[in-house]
């Protein structure tokens, strides 16, 4: 029985350090890009927080973009809340765009837009992971 749950724990970290990524592996950090959109979902967890904006394109349809941010603990030293974004919010985010072309970017600043308040996304954009 000690020895099942042994595996359990260790196959159950193995999916984390597997899961946790290289930033440059992921993003291209000649590929800034600052967009701006509405709130659709975010996910307040470790390894990082992601949030979704719906981002209106030169085509004037909207598209959906994820943004990643740094860990929960990271965020809240540098200001955040849980709460800080809410679904309908419209903000503006400056960030790395992914190598792959996915809509996905690696976030620095966060604005929010009804009141101007900008903050760090505790990105790991440099940090070597």
């Amino acid at each position: 029985m000690r020895l099942r749950l042994l595996c359990v724990l260790v196959l159950g970290m193995a999916a984390t350090a597997v899961a946790h990524h290289s930033f440059s592996a992921e993003y291209d950090s000649k590929k800034v890009a600052t967009l701006t959109g509405t709130v659709t979902k975010v996910e307040w967890m470790n390894p990082h927080v992601y949030f979704y904006l719906d981002v209106e394109g030169e085509d004037h349809k909207a598209a959906n973009w994820a943004f990643e941010m740094g860990p929960p603990n990271g965020l809240q030293r540098s200001g955040w809340t849980r709460n800080t974004i809410k679904i309908g919010d419209e903000l503006t985010v400056n960030g790395t765009l992914a190598k792959d072309g996915s809509k996905q970017v690696n976030a620095r600043t966060v604005t929010i837009t009804s009141t101007g308040k900008r903050l760090g996304a505790a990105s790991s954009e440099g940090a070597g992971n």
